[in-house]
């Protein structure tokens, strides 16, 4: 879809696109073995004057697009191909770009770059989406709605209530990220079978040293075939995502003509049908949804990307190529919609209340049982609300008409408690207290 003229921008972001774009990509590759060079030359391993010249050299303005392209395929890398055209263009110095280095070290380096922007990016979504779901749930931390298990209305709750549920995933993610980055985010660089044993009793100053020049941290051993934190960033992504798919398959079900409790901002033309006008389809949760089914397939792929063989794995690898930047790709598409479609959610109150009371009070049962419990014991009182349930629905009567009707009912609770017990808005348990816990955590 990144490709897609008509679709990348429904399924993803532009500044995304352009972190998994060739040529940053080839930019970090850049990066990386200048930095390298620059390590390097701190330490004595190479002449000063030739890291300068790598460093003022070496530019993806230079490179010959087209042979990189040719060659890399036919190599299967493209660090060779590159380091071949730099080297040219940096002449006698050349000869020591890429000193005691190994491709995977650059492109994992690079990665990983990479990587640290698109975490950057999918934060900054996530705070945008915290603070409108933290509005959202202050709005209406009292609103009355019908609580839905199973499709069918359970007990009654509050539409901030089903906002702070939601954004309590979202606080949840947040404290993930920050503990998997430092996990993630480490240099690396390691040599033919990641013993670094190209560069004797230096390797591990130049690996700090370029760790340093990059800002990563340092492994406390090669990762190149211990995959798990590259697996653990898109697991959170798939965490990212199913979160949004669990908002989206909501908003979906309320928007519903049936329900009809909220609804996608309003923009002319948006969710149209080519043959009913009527039509307003939930687009951004589609959208939403189907980018959550993807990237959990993509964690899945990291997965079996994870078992390697040996200190240099055969097919594993390229699969990451797919998953990692599809993943990112497509986490960032289903923020933009999901901050779209909530910041202009339209919120109708009067709906909820029609929906929380269609049932004449049936919604509200168990409080009545809960009253009457205290007079006959639970199961008497559930027996007892039970039967007055039945003939309220088979008779369409109030649920209070059909407790005042009820001898054993009546016996213990006035027309006046009834009243009070069969309103839904009396029985909201501690939802209103729940959302002011959330939303008051520290962030």
């Amino acid at each position: 879809m990144r490709d897609s003229y008509l679709f990348q921008d429904s399924f993803s972001t532009p500044q995304m696109r352009a972190i998994f774009a060739d040529r940053n990509q080839i930019e970090c590759y850049i990066r990386v073995e200048t930095a390298l060079a620059r390590a390097q030359a701190q330490l004595g391993v190479i002449p000063g004057e030739a890291a300068q010249a790598i460093a003022d050299t070496a530019r993806y303005d230079l490179l010959d697009l087209a042979r990189l392209k040719h060659d890399t395929e036919n190599v299967g890398y493209p660090i060779l191909p590159l380091v071949e055209q730099l080297a040219e263009h940096c002449g006698e110095n050349g000869g020591y770009l890429h000193w005691g280095a190994t491709t995977q070290d650059i492109m994992d380096t690079a990665l990983i770059l990479q990587m640290r922007d698109a975490l950057d990016l999918v934060v900054a979504e996530i705070e945008t989406l915290r603070t409108t779901l933290t509005d959202m749930a202050r709005t209406h931390r009292d609103t009355p709605m019908a609580g839905r298990t199973h499709l069918q209305h359970a007990l009654p709750i509050t539409f901030g209530y089903k906002a702070a549920v939601w954004l309590s995933m979202f606080d949840r993610h947040i404290e993930r990220v920050e503990q998997l980055r430092p996990r993630l985010e480490v240099v690396a660089f390691s040599g033919a079978s990641g013993t670094l044993a190209s560069l004797g009793d230096r390797g591990l100053d130049v690996q700090a040293g370029l760790a340093a020049e990059l800002g990563l941290g340092e492994p406390s051993i090669s990762w190149h075939t211990a995959r798990d934190a590259l697996a653990e960033a898109v697991h959170w992504l798939g965490l990212v995502t199913a979160s949004l798919g669990k908002i989206a398959q909501d908003v979906m079900l309320m928007m519903a003509t049936e329900f009809g409790e909220v609804f996608e901002p309003f923009v002319p033309g948006r969710g149209a049908s080519s043959t009913m006008p009527q039509k307003r389809n939930p687009i951004s949760c589609e959208i939403i949804c189907s980018a959550a089914k993807s990237v959990r397939q993509h964690g899945a792929l990291m997965l079996d990307a994870s078992i390697q063989d040996f200190e240099r794995a055969t097919g594993p690898w390229q699969a990451e190529w797919i998953a990692i930047p599809e993943s990112f790709v497509l986490t960032s598409g289903a923020l933009a919609q999901a901050n779209f479609a909530l910041a202009g959610l339209e919120v109708d109150t009067q709906r909820m209340a029609a929906n929380l009371d269609m049932t004449h009070g049936l919604i509200v049962a168990e409080a009545v049982m809960m009253a009457l419990a205290d007079h006959t014991g639970r199961q008497a009182a559930h027996d007892i609300v039970y039967s007055a349930c039945r003939r309220a629905s088979e008779q369409q009567l109030p649920l209070a008409d059909a407790l005042a009707a009820e001898a054993r009912v009546t016996t213990h609770l006035d027309s006046q408690r009834i009243a009070e017990l069969t309103d839904p808005a009396n029985y909201l348990g501690q939802a209103p207290s729940m959302v002011d816990r959330v939303i008051n955590c520290p962030r």
